[in-house]
This record gives C-alpha cells, sequence and structure tokens, in this order.
C-alpha cells in the first residue's frame, strides 16, 4: 500500500466504515473485542501488523533474559509497522508501557495494539503515541509472561492476525484487514465516506431517512 493511500486513511477513514466494507467483502469476523480501547481517544491507528505471541510464566530462570524475543520485535519495526501483542487470558500481563511507545515512535512505528494491559499511561498519552489495550495496571510482564514467538498468525480479543494484515483503529474500537484485502478494502472505505457525506447532506437539509435511504441504499 504507498504512503499516499495510507496518509488519506489515516485522515478521512473510520473504524465504522471499514467494518462495513469488510462485511460487504465476505470478512465478518474482522472487529476485536470491544474492550479493546484507545489511551487517546482522538488517535487514529492505521498500519501493518506486527505480531507477538505471550504465554503465561510464573518465574524467571536466572541468566536468562525475559524480554528477548520483545526487545527483537521492537528493534526491527519498521515505518508503519503495529506490533500487536497477543496475551493469555487475565490480567496479570502488561506487555506495553513506555519505553516501548519511544523505542516504536522512534522507528515510526504507527501505534500498538494488545489484548493484555498497558502501565505508564500519562507519558504514553503525552507522547501522542497510539496504544489500544485491554486494560490499564501497573505490572510487569517479566515473571508473569514472556513472547514465545514473533511474527507468527495469533489471535489477538477473539479476531485472527497474520503479520502484514493491516490494523485500522479508532474511538470506536479495532478492525484487522486483511493482507489480501486491505487495498480494496480501504479504497471502498473511501468511496463510501464521500457517498455518506452526500447522506448527511441530505439528512441535514431536512429530506426524510426513508427517501434518502431509498436512493442511497446507505445507512
Amino acid at each position: 500500500m504507498d504512503e499516499a493511500l495510507i496518509a488519506t486513511a489515516r485522515a478521512r477513514l473510520y473504524a465504522g466504515v471499514i467494518s462495513d466494507v469488510l462485511d460487504s467483502l465476505g470478512d465478518l469476523d474482522h472487529a476485536l473485542a470491544p474492550g479493546i480501547r484507545p489511551l487517546d481517544e482522538s488517535l487514529t491507528l492505521f498500519g501493518r501488523a506486527r505480531t507477538g505471541l505471550y504465554a503465561s510464566v510464573y518465574h524467571v530462570e536466572p541468566g536468562t533474559n525475559p524480554y528477548e524475543l520483545e526487545i527483537k520485535l521492537i528493534d526491527s519495526l519498521a515505518p508503519d509497522d503495529v506490533p500487536v501483542l497477543a496475551c493469555p487470558p487475565g490480567n496479570r500481563v502488561a506487555p506495553w508501557g513506555e519505553l516501548l511507545s519511544t523505542a516504536a515512535l522512534a522507528r515510526h512505528a504507527a501505534g500498538a495494539v494488545t489484548d493484555g494491559l498497558v502501565r505508564d499511561v500519562r507519558l504514553i498519552r503525552e507522547m501522542g503515541f497510539p496504544v489500544f489495550a485491554g486494560g490499564i495496571g501497573p505490572l510487569d510482564s517479566k515473571g508473569r509472561g514472556e513472547v514465545r514467538a514473533i511474527d507468527i498468525p495469533i489471535e489477538c480479543a477473539g479476531v485472527g492476525v497474520r503479520p502484514g494484515d493491516w490494523i485500522f483503529g479508532d474511538v470506536d474500537g479495532v478492525v484487522v484487514l486483511p493482507a489480501d484485502l486491505a487495498e480494496q478494502a480501504v479504497t471502498l472505505a473511501l468511496e463510501k465516506v464521500e457517498q455518506e457525506n452526500i447522506v448527511r447532506d441530505e439528512l441535514a437539509a431536512g429530506q426524510s431517512l426513508a427517501a434518502v435511504f431509498a436512493r442511497h441504499q446507505i445507512l
């Protein structure tokens, strides 16, 4: 996907219209669970998925680096990448915080998504980095969860995510655009936004919802 289309999508699209388009393309299972919320509701996230799979642990072996694969993933981020981190059920793992946000932002990543917890929220909000998470908590992942694999298919908040899929998030939630549908879906979504603008203007002018729907088939 070229940079112009990526920038246009970030500026003009929203999760609902992308969800509608994915429905029309036959992809119905694309919205992460509604508990995945943005730290800053004013920010939009759009980028390519880089995946990480966490497993529960209950101790750290002496002499080992529990952050090894996590560091490898963050250090290898490219512009427009989005780390998507799948965590085990429960509220034991906070895989994301201010230092990872700082490192990801320096690599021009587009944001981060996890169904685990996030911490250092005030500092992340101050840097304007889009982060979507399943909750907020102070617990470090060390001794509670470790990344066991990166860049593999995962399930995050109930939805399958593959490396190279595209992730869009805003105040309405997070949707996953499969890599083979992403460019088509974005193009169709931009067209739908133009149509919705016409519908909105007609409704604001006082035309009946029934008449406008009959004319445009958009609701």
